[in-house]
C-alpha cells in the first residue's frame, strides 16, 4: 500500500545533505518497512507490513526539487500475521497480486518544508491503477554508518490512503476505507 510509499522521506535530505552532484542512495531492504493499520468493524485497529523494497532515492542537494525517488515492492511481501488473511488480500477482492505482482511509487515532485520536512508527490500503482499521493517526510539522520562505513541516510514519512481508490474497497464501511501509512527507510551510498 502506500509502499509506497517509503520514498517520501527522500526529499527532506536533500535541504540537508551536503553534496555539490547528486547522489544516488540505494534502499536497504533489510531495515525498510511499510506499516499499515485499518478500522476493523469498530472493534479494533488491524495492521500490516510490507519489508524488502528495492529502489532508489537521488538526492540532489543544490536544487532539491530536481531529486527524485524510485520504489518498487511485490504485493506478496505482504505480513498480517495471519496467513489466511494474507492469502485474501493477494486475491482479486484486494491487490490482485497474480494480475499485479508489483507495488511502485515514483515521485514526480519533491517540497522541501522545513530543515528535516518535506512533502514528496508521486505516482503510486497498485493493483494496475496509479493514483498521485503525497507523503509526509521526515529527514531522521544522514552521515557515515557507525559499522558499515558508507553515507547513509534514514527517513519517516506518513500518508493516509483510501483503498477504494485503487478497486480495493470490499467491505467498506464496514471495514475502513481509510488506511494510515507509516514508512520507515535507510538507504545508502554503495561502495564502488
Amino acid at each position: 500500500m502506500k509502499n509506497v510509499l517509503l520514498t517520501s522521506a527522500l526529499g527532506v535530505a536533500l535541504a540537508t545533505a551536503a553534496q555539490a552532484e547528486p547522489v544516488t542512495y540505494m534502499l536497504d531492504a533489510s531495515h525498510s518497512q511499510i506499516v499499515f493499520s485499518y478500522d476493523h468493524l469498530g472493534y479494533s485497529k488491524t495492521t500490516g507490513m510490507f519489508s524488502g523494497f528495492e529502489g532508489t532515492i537521488e538526492m540532489n542537494a543544490d536544487d532539491p526539487a530536481a531529486s527524485s525517488v524510485s520504489v518498487s515492492f511485490p504485493a506478496s511481501s505482504l505480513i498480517t500475521g495471519w496467513p489466511a488473511r494474507e492469502a485474501h488480500f493477494m486475491s482479486e477482492d484486494f491487490f490482485g497480486s497474480e494480475a499485479n505482482p508489483l507495488v511502485t511509487f515514483t515521485s514526480t515532485s519533491i517540497e522541501v518544508t522545513g530543515e528535516t520536512t518535506g512533502l514528496i508527490t508521486g505516482d503510486l500503482t497498485m493493483n494496475g491503477i496509479t493514483k498521485s499521493v503525497v507523503l509526509d517526510a521526515t529527514l531522521n539522520q544522514i552521515g557515515d554508518h557507525p559499522m558499515a562505513a558508507l553515507p547513509w541516510a534514514g527517513f519517516d514519512a506518513t500518508t493516509t490512503l483510501l483503498r477504494s481508490d485503487f478497486d480495493m474497497g470490499q467491505f467498506a464501511p464496514f471495514v475502513g476505507d481509510e488506511i494510515a501509512i507509516n514508512i520507515s527507510i535507510e538507504a545508502m551510498v554503495p561502495a564502488e
